[in-house]
């Protein structure tokens, strides 16, 4: 897959995508929502004052990839710490998650949407893919997707560093993980043309 982020004058990037690469990061984002949850009911009554006042969770996430989505704001320094120091962080990253994780979650649910939205509308330019071309704020939206996305799978890899991340290149084709891998990859490769784009 060779698609990669080209700057469009003005602002913003353009990539060509053929019909599979359409599938696979449609595909991709739409398991993120689901991953994510969904935000308040459509047909709620639209109250500012309690959604600002809206608690969101105290405790981490019981899915490892959520957990790497919304991790702890305090979490261990390197050593162990002493059981009151434990304690404080604990509870600390409870606050923490208790104010922010809402916003957090909405605001992936919107990027993982802008996706979406943006591939949705492609038209075919006829020979089995497209170009796709996204304004300077969907281009935004994409990196946080594309970010989100290869935490997510980096997540399922149990990729916890760079040197995880060089082993992926040498797992033979029977790998069953080889698929995601590859996902993995390209994704990183597109985010890093995109982040390119988006440089001064």
């Amino acid at each position: 897959m060779s698609g990669t982020f080209e700057p469009l004058p003005g602002g913003g990037a353009a990539v060509a995508l053929d019909d599979v690469e359409i599938s696979i990061i449609r595909s991709l984002a739409v398991q993120l929502l689901e991953l994510i949850g969904p935000g308040p009911a459509e047909d709620a009554p639209a109250d500012p004052l309690a959604e600002l006042f809206a608690d969101g969770p105290t405790e981490p996430p019981s899915d490892p990839v959520l957990r790497r989505l919304f991790p702890d704001a305090y979490s261990d320094p390197e050593g162990t710490p002493g059981p009151r120091e434990a304690e404080e962080r604990k509870a600390y990253s409870a606050e923490f998650r208790r104010y922010t994780e809402n916003d957090l979650r909405a605001g992936k649910r919107e990027n993982a949407l802008a996706v979406i939205r943006s591939l949705d509308a492609l038209s075919s330019a006829g020979d089995g893919g497209a170009v796709l071309k996204l304004s300077p704020e969907e281009s935004r939206q994409w990196l946080g997707a594309l970010n989100d996305l290869r935490l997510a799978i980096g997540s399922r890899l149990e990729i916890t560093d760079e040197d995880d991340s060089d082993l992926l290149y040498r797992l033979p084709d029977e790998d069953p993980r080889k698929p995601m891998v590859m996902a993995y990859l390209w994704l990183g490769g597109l985010q890093e043309t995109l982040v390119a784009t988006l440089m001064p």
